[in-house]
């Protein structure tokens, strides 16, 4: 596949991984995709696509327009993340997982799918990240927690329950607070 498929201002690097060969993911105009790259056949990607080096991105996946899936960041498969979403150096989202519109994620934000791995059969249930909240670098989501929107999430905080919209969570196991007010509104890109 040649930047050209992509528009003029395509800039796709040779040694990304687009498909398998024989089967290539659908991918709008305009992205920006670094080397070491690898996006699987079985993904839908908006405009404006842009990766850092060594992302992954597994399918069935569905990404919006704008979205920047940063340097060794991991999209594990089956997951749906919306408009503007932006995730920073080695953010780690599992299969399941569910990104609203101008979500941002700090980096090595890492998200969870499995309640008891390896100890018992459980459905997995990744996270939700509502539209404009954000996650701070090195945060921990857990399994089946939704993160509500402009709530924001601190760095290194641990999120074992729901995040309300509109709040702080900080912490180990992070507990929620009112949002200062220099963190009101939405994400701004």
């Amino acid at each position: 596949m040649t930047d050209a498929a992509f528009g003029p201002d395509a800039d796709v690097h040779p040694d990304a991984t687009l498909g398998d060969g024989e089967d290539a993911p659908a991918i709008g105009d305009e992205p920006t995709i670094r080397s070491g790259t690898v996006v699987y056949a079985d993904v839908e990607i908006g405009d404006r696509f842009t990766t850092g080096h060594g992302a992954l991105v597994r399918g069935p996946t569905t990404i919006g327009d704008d979205v920047l899936v940063g340097t060794h960041a991991v999209v594990d498969g089956a997951c749906e993340l919306g408009d503007g979403v932006s995730l920073q150096t080695g953010v780690y989202l599992p299969r399941e997982t569910t990104v609203g519109d101008r979500a941002f994620f700090g980096p090595h934000a890492v998200l969870a799918n499995d309640p008891y791995p390896l100890r018992t059969d459980a459905d997995l249930a990744g996270p939700t990240v509502e539209a404009d909240a954000s996650v701070g670098a090195n945060a921990t989501l857990l399994p089946g927690v939704t993160v509500g929107e402009r709530a924001f999430v601190a760095a290194n905080a641990v999120v074992t329950e729901d995040v309300p919209p509109a709040t702080l969570a900080v912490g180990a196991p992070a507990t929620t607070e009112p949002l200062p007010e220099d963190l009101t509104g939405g994400n701004r890109r």
